[in-house]
């Protein structure tokens, strides 16, 4: 199957994680990504580890950090501080369709290779700039990292145990949220550039934010505090607006029930043994259940306490309620749902061997679309790529001004 960006071609100079997620993603789609990186030292997230990958001889290939938003991509080494570094760069730009950077705002710019001088070269170009805080405003200098910008955009505040409750108080999501939305924003953002290229001719410069993907996700808490005037509070793993969504305590553990609307409360109530409750003024609809949470939680909490785990998910499902168990990450691995959808995949590394990669989910025309190359070793391609664009061999500096975003 051709895929969809298999015209494309990405130089991806941004590093840890929103950005090569984004140029991950691309790959994914069949875009040849090729990756910059400092020499000698590469991607910061080469040395997140333990765990690490490693070579057949015993030496460290990469963190599992880096394996996971690197896969499909050609690595290159160049120094973008010295002159010979930047006039590589513009020679590749000028035969390509998209860079992903996410350097300090300015740095590009000192250095010759921000969006007014590549765009120069390259009229066609897409420029996609990812940092915590975007080009402009009171913050836009300063760097940034998942974890903070959780907390400053309000997830935080709505994820974790009510006040009240044992272990109670604000929590971050448990994988790096922000910073991998950000590369789906980015990625979709570039997509769109390239499709509006098709009619004006012209490339696009994208100004993505990482404080502004977070307040875009608070969705509908955002839209109950602007309707309201209230603040949203922590409500743990019950839902604000639905119900009844929330775990509950089986006789042998845990499960997650969701249910969505009126039909599935009815077969809920059926299958609990109580079908009383559905014919209640306080419970028949949604809106009666939120404001009566109080009342109708722990006569639900009773009624699962009851049986085990595995008889009310053999009964739920059969009557079509949402629900499952609280899955490890190896047994989400695991499920038979996700290894049908080979979503975990094992490639061949040139130098580690086998190797196991959790896969893109995008399928077009049912095929998966993912990339056929493995993560690539610090400067694997550098020789390949130089030699493709008719640039000579380098000497490579080892020092970068690159930031976090």
């Amino acid at each position: 199957m051709t895929k969809p960006l298999s015209h494309v071609r990405v130089l991806d100079l941004s590093r840890v994680l929103a950005g090569p997620w984004a140029g991950q993603i691309l790959a994914d789609l069949g875009a040849d990504v090729i990756k910059v990186e400092r020499p000698g030292v590469g991607d910061d997230t080469r040395a997140w580890g333990p765990p690490f990958l490693k070579a057949r001889e015993g030496t460290e290939i990469g963190a599992g950090y880096f394996l996971a938003a690197n896969r499909g991509k050609r690595s290159i080494t160049l120094d973008l501080s010295t002159p010979e570094g930047q006039e590589a760069v513009r020679t590749i730009v000028a035969q390509c369709d998209v860079v992903l950077e996410n350097y300090k705002v300015g740095t590009l710019d000192r250095f010759g290779l921000g969006w007014k001088h590549l765009s120069a070269l390259n009229d066609r170009l897409i420029y996609c700039s990812i940092t915590g805080f975007g080009q402009s405003g009171p913050r836009a200098a300063q760097p940034a990292y998942d974890f903070l910008i959780q907390a400053m955009g309000g997830l935080m505040s709505v994820t974790g145990g009510p006040d009240g409750e044992p272990g109670a108080g604000p929590q971050k999501v448990g994988i790096p949220i922000i910073d991998l939305i950000t590369g789906v924003y980015a990625a979709t953002a570039v997509t769109a550039a390239l499709a509006g290229r098709e009619v004006t001719g012209k490339g696009e410069y994208l100004d993505i934010a990482m404080l502004d993907v977070a307040v875009n996700l608070l969705s509908n808490q955002a839209m109950n505090s602007l309707l309201s005037g209230k603040v949203p509070r922590r409500t743990g793993n019950a839902h604000p607006n639905i119900q009844p969504q929330k775990v509950y305590a089986c006789a042998d553990g845990d499960i997650v029930l969701v249910v969505g609307n009126e039909g599935q409360f009815a077969a809920l109530c059926e299958v609990l043994g109580m079908p009383q409750l559905s014919a209640d003024e306080r419970f028949r609809a949604n809106a009666g259940r939120v404001q009566n949470q109080s009342t109708l939680q722990p006569l639900l909490e009773d009624a699962f306490a009851a049986r085990p785990r595995a008889e009310w998910l053999r009964r739920l499902t059969e009557a079509g309620v949402p629900a499952g168990a609280i899955n490890s990450v190896p047994e989400a691995l695991a499920e038979p749902q996700i290894l049908h959808r080979e979503m975990v995949r094992t490639y061949e590394h040139p130098a580690a061997g086998p190797v196991q990669l959790v896969m893109s989910p995008f399928r077009f025309g049912g095929l998966a679309t993912n990339s056929e190359r493995p993560p690539p070793g610090l400067g694997e391609h550098t020789g390949e790529v130089l030699a493709e664009f008719g640039i000579g061999a380098l000497e490579h500096a080892t020092t970068d001004e690159r930031s976090v975003a």
